[in-house]
């Protein structure tokens, strides 16, 4: 038999299991169908990701309002933030070092490996959400009228009023949907890879303009004690045969580089762990939505990571969705056409905004035409000097003024 469910969320990683969570506090109990396992607990938190993910403080805020964020078991709070370009003049520097580690209230953000954050979201649904179903596969997704049928792999059948994609990057709900992707290739690749440097990130991101792209210096959470402070993830963006080549380097060649390239900023790079490498795609759903259908996440949207801002916007996409449909639901409705429409309205233009902005300061950082140079110098300069300025960049950063115009106000 068939079951009607009024909300199928396809994808339980951190953007689908956010809104999932946030519907379940408000009443609304929502079917997930998540393609990965259960994750082994005692596994995951023995061994270091190479990788983090910047969270906002806005993101933060939403993590303790569903009570994900004290099931994380190690994070990294960082309270300053040093951008320059290396054949530039000048710096931008947002707030400050810090010798001790802060509270995380007292924090621009936080840097949390992307498992450890899988895997307090997995605990938090298989405590709250009554049809959380891992490792299914979904072969078939049909529109019929006022309905989305959606068919798995194991023979099973599901009806659904809304059917929330939170796929990611190659979403299938999005294919089935025949919405239209929009695509730029930066003909670039990301190398990321965990780092440990002689001297201590003081809680301090950092992000270096070379001429052939950025370099961040990410602070990150150390298994060891004694190595609190050393350890970094790096995301590297350059042009593909310089990553082709970057990446063929022995581990002693790589910590060399990355010592020069990155002028010594954090004194010798010593050890280099789980280097990979992937292709860099701007990707932009041209709507968000159809009737009894929304895209979130990066099912939506893909920006580059430039600003470290990719999964931030997606939970800001989950915060402004569930605030509109939980409104609808007080009203007796549900996912209504015209509150879809205003979920697309409110995030699809602030999010391509996002991904064009990142587009073109990538542009005009790697640029070496004198004029181009001096314009982004001045521009450095006039950030650097205004408080007003930086204090607009760090208010659009946090999320916070999106997310106070919800529910779920900080």
């Amino acid at each position: 038999m068939t079951q009607i469910a009024d909300v199928v969320i396809v994808g339980g990683g951190l953007v689908g299991g956010l809104t999932a969570l946030l519907l379940a506090q408000g009443g609304v109990q929502a079917t997930v169908l998540d393609a990965a396992p259960i994750l082994d607990t005692a596994k995951v938190e023995s061994v270091m990701n190479p990788r983090v993910l910047a969270l906002s403080q806005a993101t933060i805020h939403l993590l303790k309002t569903v009570e994900v964020w004290e099931l994380i078991s190690r994070q990294m709070p960082y309270t300053g933030m040093q951008v320059w370009n290396k054949n530039g003049y000048g710096d931008i520097q947002f707030g400050h070092h810090s010798a001790s580690t802060p509270m995380i209230d007292q924090a621009l953000g936080s840097m949390v490996e992307p498992s450890l954050l899988n895997l307090a979201i997995q605990q938090k649904m298989r405590a709250v959400i009554q049809d959380y179903r891992t490792e299914v596969q979904v072969v078939q997704i049909e529109q019929l009228p006022n309905l989305w049928q959606i068919h798995l792999a194991d023979g099973h059948c599901i009806q659904t009023r809304l059917l929330i994609g939170a796929d990611g990057a190659n979403s299938f709900v999005r294919e089935k949907a025949m919405i239209d992707l929009d695509v730029l290739d930066y003909k670039q690749a990301a190398i990321s890879c965990a780092i440990k440097t002689a001297l201590s990130h003081e809680h301090v991101a950092r992000q270096i303009f070379l001429p052939t792209g950025p370099l961040a210096f990410l602070p990150m959470a150390s298994l060891v004690p004694a190595e609190q402070g050393l350890w970094q993830s790096i995301v590297w963006t350059l042009p593909d045969d310089y990553a082709d080549e970057y990446s063929a380097l022995s581990d002693h060649e790589f910590k060399a580089l990355l010592t020069r390239e990155s002028q010594h900023m954090l004194g010798e790079v010593v050890e280099v762990r789980s280097r990979a490498q992937f292709p860099l795609k701007a990707r932009a759903a041209k709507q968000y939505v159809k009737e009894g259908l929304a895209l979130i996440g990066d099912a939506a949207h893909v920006i580059h990571p430039l600003a470290g801002q990719g999964v931030n916007i997606g939970c800001l996409d989950a915060a402004v969705l569930c605030d509109a449909l939980l409104h609808d639901r007080a009203r007796g409705v549900w996912a209504h056409e015209q509150t879809l429409r205003r979920y697309e309205h409110e995030r699809k233009g602030q999010n391509d905004a996002m991904m064009h902005g990142m587009s073109i300061i990538g542009w005009l950082e790697s640029q070496e035409f004198f004029p181009l140079i001096a314009l982004r110098n001045t521009g450095l300069r006039w950030v650097e000097n205004s408080e007003i300025l930086k204090n607009s960049f760090l208010q659009q950063a946090t999320g916070l003024s999106i997310l106070n115009k919800t529910r779920y106000v900080s």
